[in-house]
């Protein structure tokens, strides 16, 4: 029986739009943008003070806008976009009503509420208590019931994003399995919900307790179960942007995985063993037993290593086999030569896969290493490591999607195209070169949270190494090439957005959803047909395979570096 709904199809790549979805997906990903702009001004502000030749705010406002940063950019940025993210996988990829727009809209504003009502208790100056708020450090009240309410609503926006699933299903409005972006989708949102039932178990005894209702909360208790909803809602980031790499490498290149079963199999490994990588986190901890920290950051955490290895060889595989195919089949690297580097959707996404792989996929195993951790915890290498991983990897992931979302979603033309060719490069080069400096300052032992490296004025200073200082100005300098391309893309953003040429489609029509309908590919551009068979001396993605040995050589080699960095610590026993 066919159901009349609003859809709207969209006559460049044939993905329709249910138009309660088409306006949630909007008002999400516009959300997340206003928190990254928020995030991006203290941003400058953050690393202009750690530059030991600036020091521009004074301790208590460096402190508070370091809170603010960490909070606009890690929850509220990323869980936006990402909330408009499963709208868009299960929605539209499967062509698809969304279920109870109502309570969706619910769950949005109940999230604006959230995020106002934090980001107000942080500016008031009574909640400077960073990212991870440990106890017995307190904040003002409105801080955790922030958290609270804009938690809630992101569960119940994942709910609704399950309850889509369930009338597509019911519908029959598409073939088979869930399309692999939507599975990864899935997997992100059952990541969310065991994170965000982690925050909860701590949060609200936490609110309880800012106002006098608890007496008592255990520091070394919060800190283990905080960190199941910290560093996991980082693990829905992972779970999110390798979807995203997948349907970028769709959408530019018409390419299939070059095994779903394989690539799915990778996602369910995320589900059973990505939390575990919160341990890392309380290596210096005591209190936890080394077989609970070597079991959780060793043996088990591998398995999600794993998977993100899977996915950083069978993400550039997928392009390159369907590069050849279309004749670029020469030599190891023409596929990749050839590809368009001058579309920001595509030199994102790759930049986003190399910098998360390269760099916060190998400094992580490091940091998850129990003895290793020693010699970095606490020091500036651990936001050197997430920037790579959040910001690199997620966030350059999604403004890669934003340059297909623009014309498709918000039916507006791209303002400023020569600065989107650009965008990511400035963006992702400069916040590597930001992760990679902060990383060497960090081995040379940078505190991570003191606002003044040379610790001026202080009765017993410590003299680091000139490099060290080297090392704080060249991150300074690369976070201020960062912040300039994340200004370029909120400009091109917000710019074509608001102000770019409408362009013209087919208003909305009620259109029946019928049985069997899959969603429509994505057109391709057409190049020159190959000849005969493709790849090179038997493998038919020889150069993604080269890639992988060269990972796999630094990963070796930075691994046991930092072994040898370890053993000159031993004498000090």
């Amino acid at each position: 029986m066919a159901v009349n709904r609003n859809f709207r199809t969209c006559p460049s790549t044939g993905l329709v739009y249910h138009e309660p979805a088409e306006k949630l997906i909007r008002w999400n990903a516009v959300a997340g943008v206003v928190s990254l702009l928020v995030g991006g001004v203290l941003a400058l502000l953050v690393t202009l003070t750690r530059w030991p030749a600036v020091k521009l705010l004074p301790p208590d406002w460096f402190y508070l806008a370091l809170t603010a940063h960490g909070l606009d950019m890690l929850v509220f940025w990323i869980i936006f976009f990402e909330i408009a993210v499963l709208y868009f996988a299960a929605s539209t990829l499967l062509k698809c009503r969304l279920a109870t727009p109502k309570v969706a809209w619910a769950a949005f504003w109940l999230m604006i509420v959230g995020a106002v009502m934090n980001n107000i208790a942080v500016f008031k100056g009574d909640s400077s208590v960073m990212f991870t708020s440990y106890v017995p450090m307190g904040a003002h009240p409105l801080f955790y019931l922030g958290l609270i309410l804009f938690a809630v609503g992101a569960l119940v926006a994942v709910f609704v994003f399950f309850g889509t699933l369930v009338i597509g299903k019911a519908e029959k409005t598409y073939n088979g399995s869930i399309p692999l972006v939507t599975f990864g989708a899935v997997t992100a949102a059952i990541i969310a919900t065991f994170t965000i039932a982690a925050g909860a178990i701590i949060l609200i005894p936490t609110f309880l307790w800012s106002v006098g209702l608890v007496s008592h909360i255990d520091s070394l208790m919060y800190r283990t179960v905080w960190w199941g909803f910290g560093h996991s809602s980082q693990q829905i980031n992972v779970a999110a942007h390798v979807s995203v790499w997948y349907a970028i490498a769709a959408i530019v290149f018409g390419a299939k995985p070059m095994s779903e079963k394989v690539s799915r199999t990778a996602f369910v490994l995320y589900i059973l063993f990505l939390q575990l990588a919160s341990a890392h986190h309380l290596l210096a901890d005591p209190g936890l037993t080394s077989n609970w920290k070597i079991f959780n950051t060793s043996y088990a955490m591998y398995l999600a290593v794993l998977a993100s290895m899977v996915h950083g060889l069978t993400v550039p595989g997928a392009i390159e086999v369907a590069q050849r195919e279309k004749g670029f089949n020469k030599g190891f690297f023409e596929w990749l030569r050839k590809a368009p580097w001058g579309n920001p959707c595509f030199s994102g996404m790759f930049i986003s896969l190399l910098g998360f792989g390269f760099l916060g996929g190998i400094s992580g195993v490091m940091m998850g290493t129990e003895q290793l951790n020693l010699i970095i915890h606490n020091t500036i290498y651990v936001p050197g490591h997430f920037h790579a991983t959040v910001v690199v990897g997620t966030t350059l992931a999604f403004m890669a999607l934003t340059y297909f979302l623009i014309p498709t979603l918000f039916r507006r033309e791209l303002m400023f195209p020569g600065m989107a060719k650009w965008q990511p490069y400035v963006y992702g080069i400069g916040m590597s070169a930001f992760s990679l400096f902060m990383m060497g300052a960090g081995t040379l032992g940078v505190p991570r949270r003191h606002w003044d490296m040379a610790f001026s004025g202080a009765i017993l200073p410590h003299e680091f190494p000139g490099t060290a200082y080297l090392m704080m100005g060249l991150t300074a300098v690369s976070g201020i090439a960062a912040v300039i391309g994340g200004g370029m893309y909120l400009a091109i953003t917000v710019g074509s957005v608001f102000f770019g040429k409408k362009i013209q489609t087919p208003g909305f029509e009620h259109v029946p959803v019928k049985k069997g309908m899959a969603p429509a590919p994505a057109p391709v551009a057409v190049a020159p047909a190959g000849h005969g068979s493709i790849g090179l001396g038997g493998f038919v993605a020889p150069g993604t395979f080269v890639l992988a040995m060269v990972f796999l050589t630094s990963f070796v080699l930075y691994y046991f570096v930092n072994w040898k960095y370890l053993s000159t610590v031993w004498p000090l026993k």
